[in-house]
């Protein structure tokens, strides 16, 4: 058995429990995957720990499209840009020009091959690394930062394997350093609004919540440039839920896993493959290498979670078949009920006649965010702003020296959805228990600043 399968049902079970579950034939462990559980969950925990007050020297390792885009954002922030790496060098090169553009030095760049990014992390005048790379460099990334004492924040999809998931939750605790997702659609106009009406209690006790990511990718999949020279390869690996932070993480944040409850288990379940296989056919010439490779990722996953505390999780995720966008970005509970795309709320005893009404009736609880920085981020875009907001709070964070919105746990644990979703598929749908990356510190945790800012 390799360690992503005890990852995939370890948590922090008591020894009893899991050599129950041995003998009970469902998974099978050694006193080496003993001590690894041990061991995994020994360190001092990075809940609530706050960032080093300072204005923070920040570094980028990947300027490519997503790079050069949150880099446009930063600068906007007036965040302070020391350092650019990319294994393009007139990409680095180009991102080095903007940040000359907006009025500072020349950042220095690293730019000899794809290892690189190793000394940019070893100096001693960053304070902060963020990762806009490829999926599968993410965690070396963010563990080399680390190591080096630097806090880092990764994009999307933080990390991939369960092994991953464990390994920052470690090393951030023994390294005391913050490793967080740059999670965007947690920081949109309704969905920091409905965060904030849940924990008015407009929505009563949560029951179900829904979230996706339907995004009809196949022209940028089979594209030869950008994401299309690597992201089509994670079809041809694994049948799950690719990319489930999107959907998931609003949900998450409504719902206070990992503060007050956590993921329990999932049941994931795919459709067949079709979609890129009808593009491929549809588009591409005779003869073209990629007809060779076997897509073998369901056009539709649909991920299903139950909470330590039994409420129910849909995750969906379809790129590879005609469909609008779509996060669905859904909550209700005893009271009511709000759901995306288009955005429209039902509260009991406010609307009538069993009909949704807008939005707009529910300003009052207009994020302090966005009330503070909507016009600019507005201006400056950003998927509608929410990547300036997400950008503004880190810095905001690490300047007024507080503990970050999201931090490694929510990182692992929602990383985690698309390991167990492979797991769960494979086995035919079988449950799979979630760990617990907290060390049981989730139950008496307080709900996040995002949650409750004023």
């Amino acid at each position: 058995m390799g360690l992503d399968d005890l990852n995939s049902g370890l948590g922090l079970w008591t020894r009893r429990r899991l050599l129950q579950m041995g003998a009970a034939g469902a998974v099978t462990l050694s006193a080496v995957d003993l001590a690894k559980a041990a061991e995994a969950t020994a360190h001092h925990s990075m809940m609530e720990v706050p960032f080093a007050k300072r204005e923070p020297r920040v570094a980028l390792i990947g300027t490519g499209g997503r790079g050069t885009s949150l880099l446009g954002l930063l600068l906007a922030a007036d965040a302070q840009m020391v350092a650019l790496c990319d294994i393009v060098k007139e990409k680095a090169g180009h991102a080095a020009g903007m940040v000359e553009a907006a009025g500072q030095k020349k950042p220095e760049l690293y730019t000899d091959g794809p290892h690189h990014y190793q000394a940019l992390c070893q100096r001693k005048d960053i304070d902060l690394v963020i990762v806009a790379t490829p999926w599968s460099w993410h965690y070396e990334m963010a563990i080399a930062a680390m190591k080096n004492g630097k806090d880092v924040a990764i994009e999307v999809p933080g990390v991939t394997t369960m092994e991953e998931c464990w390994s920052i939750v470690r090393t951030s605790e023994e390294t005391r350093k913050h490793c967080m997702m740059l999670e965007n659609c947690c920081y949109g106009y309704n969905e920091t609004l409905i965060l904030r009406m849940v924990h008015g209690g407009e929505f009563g006790d949560l029951l179900y919540g829904e979230g996706a990511y339907i995004h009809d990718l196949r022209d940028e999949l089979f594209s030869t440039k950008g994401e299309g020279l690597w992201r089509r390869t994670e079809h041809t690996r694994h049948d799950g839920n690719l990319y489930p932070s999107h959907g998931l993480g609003p949900v998450a944040n409504y719902m206070g896993i990992q503060r007050g409850d956590k993921f329990g288990h999932i049941v994931s379940m795919s459709s067949p493959q079709r979609g890129l296989d009808k593009w491929r056919k549809d588009h591409l010439q005779p003869g073209d290498p990629r007809w060779a490779e076997k897509y073998i990722c369901g056009d539709m996953n649909t991920s299903l979670i139950k909470t330590a505390k039994g409420l129910t999780i849909t995750v969906k995720h379809a790129v590879s078949s005609p469909h609008p966008y779509d996060r669905i970005n859904l909550i209700a509970g005893t009271k009511g009920i709000f759901e995306d795309y288009p955005p429209r709320i039902y509260i009991e005893g406010v609307n009538k006649e069993d009909t949704f009404g807008s939005l707009d009736e529910w300003k009052k609880y207009d994020h302090p965010l966005w009330s503070r920085q909507g016009e600019i981020a507005k201006k400056v875009g950003g998927h509608g702003g929410m990547d300036f907001i997400m950008l503004y709070r880190l810095l905001e964070c690490v300047r007024n020296g507080i503990a970050p919105d999201m931090d490694v746990y929510d990182c692992a644990a929602w990383s985690a959805i698309a390991p167990l979703s492979y797991t769960s598929v494979a086995r035919g749908s079988a449950p799979v228990e979630f760990p617990d990356f907290t060390g049981g510190k989730w139950e008496k945790r307080a709900v996040s600043a995002i949650a409750t800012q004023a």
